[in-house]
């Protein structure tokens, strides 16, 4: 793909920003086809041939959290707060060998307030929590009804060509656990992180319920095909998951409601997101088109990508709904 590079330093913020736009002839970046041998190969320092694995148990931990969104950090202070994340969003503890690698992706347009909040408590939890991680915020550029599953997918893809993650954890951006043992990994299944929301009464709100936060592994999240790439508009992708994960003769682990106990910032439906009858169509024939309809049929437009000090965002182009 031609690209154009441009890298721009803002010293007040302490941030380097690239870049990366696709040539205006280019239609896409990725059109399902392509495959993720471009990933980063992991190579381990000398140092970390003299370390252990970290344990399944971080000692670190707290347990309970008290959660408040009352007030809000700057940037500035965040990267203050955080000096241990390294550049562009990532983590690797110093004194032990990570059990996993794992990029977190975060679907994304105009949250700005709500990813401060996000990044205040997240980093400090994923450091205890002691894995090797990076943060991917996904954006959508434009104002076409918002398709928060094909972002979904477009993180996986661009996190992939970056490092050689064995763990994807997809959250929204206005979810923060309110338990660090709530442990941001993958297992033998894939993980509904999110299962006790305080919207929801701290109860899942029905046996299906597969939203807010999941965690795959890239053997699972191939085995589904990924995500739909078809929800545009609020409702339904998240049933969409929970079938195509039943219907690949896989079942969903949870861990204990009181471990799974999540905040949400209250907030207004985006302009951009609202309910979309046609999703029910959608969701209705799935069973038939899961298989064509998800990674594989993935197409879409890089346009930037901006590196910063507490996480990586990736905006792109994915198109509008059928008309």
């Amino acid at each position: 793909m031609d690209k154009r590079i441009e890298i721009h330093r803002n010293e007040p913020f302490g941030l380097t920003r690239v870049y990366s736009r696709a040539s205006p002839n280019h239609i896409r970046a990725f059109d399902g086809t392509s495959t993720l041998s471009n990933a980063t190969s992991v190579t381990k320092s000398p140092e970390a041939n003299h370390l252990e694995k970290c344990p399944d148990d971080p000692p670190e931990l707290v347990g309970p959290l008290r959660i408040v969104f009352d007030e809000e950090q700057s940037m500035e202070q965040l990267v203050e707060l955080n000096t241990y994340v390294e550049f562009g969003g990532h983590y690797k503890p110093p004194d032990c060998i990570p059990l996993q690698r794992i990029a977190i992706i975060i679907p994304f347009r105009n949250r700005e307030h709500h990813l401060r909040h996000w990044l205040y408590y997240l980093h400090p939890i994923l450091r205890r929590q002691q894995g090797e991680y990076g943060i991917y915020v996904i954006e959508q550029a434009g104002e076409n009804t918002f398709n928060r599953a094909k972002l979904l997918n477009v993180g996986f893809v661009e996190a992939s060509k970056e490092n050689n993650y064995d763990c994807f954890i997809f959250s929204d951006v206005d979810i923060v656990p309110e338990n660090d043992r709530n442990l941001y990994r993958c297992s033998q299944n894939p993980r509904h992180l999110a299962c006790a929301m305080d919207k929801f009464g701290y109860k899942l709100p029905y046996t299906g319920y597969f939203g807010g936060v999941v965690a795959f592994t890239k053997e699972q999240y191939l085995k589904i095909n990924g995500f739909s790439n078809n929800y545009w508009g609020w409702g339904t992708e998240d049933d969409d998951t929970y079938k195509r994960v039943t219907l690949s003769g896989m079942s969903v682990d949870r861990p204990d409601r009181n471990v799974g106990r999540t905040k949400m910032i209250r907030h207004q439906r985006d302009k951009g997101n609202e309910v979309n009858e046609k999703n029910y169509v959608v969701y209705n024939r799935m069973k038939y088109t899961r298989n064509q309809d998800g990674y594989i049929s993935l197409k879409y437009s890089l346009i930037k990508i901006e590196k910063n000090q507490l996480f990586t965002k990736i905006t792109v182009d994915i198109g509008k709904p059928p008309s």
